[in-house]
């Protein structure tokens, strides 16, 4: 079978898989968010929450699996259509026009990309496996430091930015893109603006603030 048969080969079958990987990863996100927001209410609301993820292990440790495989198929789609682009358009030019409707978040795609893969990878390795009783305390202590409360507020913007595209291409590949242009394209800036910001209050907290997670007796 030629692989133009193939819908997973076809342009339309990778924009699909695309929207449907950054759809589950956007969900993740939202989750991580709901569960982050524990911090707001305390130490011990935020210990509480990761205790309980530490009680479900095998439903973890499956969420996880599943991520980690549309978190692998978003990246391999995301190199694949960067480097068609790239063969599509072998010359830089010194004009940039905002042609089609582009904006700074489809032009940065790629790099935020890299930069969100990076900060996952930094990030799993400050926290992952930690005991549930230490997370806040070691929370506090890393966002702390200037220099990394500064590179997850750098990290989470690129996240806002990266996000604000998604949104707006799984749209389209709703086929709602073309309806409701303005629209849609406001809420995904209006989602990402918001997202990102909840996120980045707990580094902001936790330069600016004494008493944010800090355990009470």
């Amino acid at each position: 079978m030629d692989k133009q048969e193939i819908f997973i080969f076809s342009s339309i079958g990778r924009k699909a898989l695309m929207a449907i990987s950054g759809a589950f990863l956007g969900f993740f996100l939202f989750l991580h968010l709901l569960g982050n927001s524990a911090a707001f209410w305390g130490a011990k609301a935020f210990i509480s929450y990761a205790a309980d993820l530490h009680s479900l292990p095998v439903l973890v440790l499956l969420f996880e699996v599943v991520l980690f495989c549309f978190f692998t198929i978003h990246i391999a789609l995301a190199l694949i259509s960067y480097y068609e682009n790239l063969r599509a358009r072998p010359k830089h030019y010194s004009c940039h026009k905002n042609a089609g409707g582009r904006t700074w978040g489809s032009r940065t795609m790629p790099y935020t990309g890299l930069l969100i893969l990076l900060f996952i990878i930094f990030h799993l390795l400050a926290f992952r496996g930690v005991k549930p009783v230490e997370i806040a305390a070691l929370v506090r202590h890393n966002l702390s430091l200037p220099l990394t409360a500064f590179y997850y507020l750098i990290s989470l913007a690129a996240l806002a930015l990266h996000v604000s595209h998604g949104f707006w291409s799984l749209w389209q590949s709703l086929g709602l893109g073309l309806r409701h242009t303005d629209l849609l394209r406001k809420s995904s800036l209006t989602i990402s603006i918001i997202g990102g910001l909840l996120f980045s209050l707990i580094p902001l907290l936790c330069l600016l603030s004494a008493n944010f997670l800090v355990s009470t007796p």
